[in-house]
């Protein structure tokens, strides 16, 4: 009887020739996903990453909380305690009890404070780009895999022209086209409408690379035993689909994601950097280390702080990412 993939990699993990007689008895009869969570679980660096991304999570849930108990708004200006050139008074950027992480010049707003936010803004941008692109991709890919034909052709051919499309050009000059079709110069673009359409230009592009791999998945997998008694047995298209193959084909999936994310909050990042997406009035990393740059000498704290902040959380992301991609796969040598 042959076995689907999910089914082998736990049976990999059971009659790994190296396992002695004890550590086989308390493997056999895990499912795939303790297996999985077991492997993690020995990865000091999935523990510790993924430890990483629970504390940003949490901090950018608990934003609101923060703001409350810091007693400091983001758009708060503290312009008495500049000096008369915009510079922060006192040390590193005028870093006190009262602001952890000093004040912004110019304008004279909280860092701590805006650095809270910008995590929450970046993870809600990128994983809601991750999670509609990821969806996107499965449902197209795992489609094209197993009708194949026409209907792998044209999706084909539209993942193909959507590669070929350029993303940073094409995103500087649509994202404020689309702001201008609905709100004016002159008008402030409310938060949610520059959200949503951060993630829908990110979806535009994102979702080509999962439906490739999710494609490919199905192909090798659709005339596989298991997918020919389900035919025989007369099951419809979308139990095919969604209950034959998806369920087999979930952990490449969850690492795309796992990948996806990172790459939407450098995505995030630089295009606020470049001055289009989010409002100024909206906390954002790539925001905050533009107007950094003209500081570098003079207030290092101001650059120093955002960019450590992106720069752990992209690696945090980075690094579980690859650890679960091991943890995963059954001939890692982790």
């Amino acid at each position: 009887m042959s076995l689907s993939p999910v089914e082998g990699v736990a049976l990999a993990e059971i009659e790994s020739p190296g396992q002695e007689p004890d550590e086989k008895k308390r493997l056999v009869g895990r499912s795939p996903g303790q297996l999985v969570w077991a492997r993690l679980r020995r990865d000091r660096t999935a523990m510790v990453s993924g430890i990483v991304l629970a504390l940003f999570i949490l901090v950018a849930v608990a934003a609101p909380l923060i703001q409350r108990l810091y007693g400091v708004s983001p758009n708060q200006q503290f312009g008495e305690l500049l000096d008369s050139t915009g510079m922060p008074l006192g040390y590193v950027g005028g870093v006190s009890g009262d602001h952890w992480f000093g004040l912004e010049p110019g304008l004279g707003r909280d860092i701590f404070i805006r650095m809270i936010y910008g995590i929450r803004t970046s993870l809600l941008i990128a994983l809601g780009a991750a999670l509609v692109t990821t969806t996107i991709g499965v449902v197209l890919g795992i489609v094209a895999g197993f009708l194949g034909g026409v209907v792998d052709a044209v999706i084909s051919w539209i993942t193909d022209v959507a590669l070929a499309l350029p993303f940073l050009i094409f995103a500087l000059a649509v994202v404020p086209t689309f702001s201008l079709r609905f709100y004016g110069p002159r008008d402030a673009v409310p938060t949610w409408f520059a959200v949503t359409t951060l993630i829908v230009v990110f979806a535009a592009f994102g979702w080509t690379g999962t439906a490739r791999l999710v494609r490919g998945q199905v192909v090798s997998l659709r005339e596989r035993e298991f997918v020919e008694a389900a035919r025989a047995s007369g099951a419809g298209l979308g139990h095919m689909l969604f209950r034959q193959l998806l369920p087999n084909i979930w952990a490449p999936i969850l690492v795309a994601f796992s990948l996806a994310v990172p790459s939407y909050v450098t995505g995030e990042a630089a295009l606020s950097f470049l001055g289009v997406g989010l409002p100024e009035s909206v906390p954002s990393f790539g925001r905050m280390i533009y107007r950094s740059i003209d500081y570098l000498q003079t207030d290092p704290a101001y650059v120093f702080f955002p960019g450590i902040t992106i720069f752990a959380l992209v690696l945090a992301f980075n690094l579980f990412g690859d650890a679960l991609r091991d943890a995963l796969d059954p001939k890692s040598s982790r």
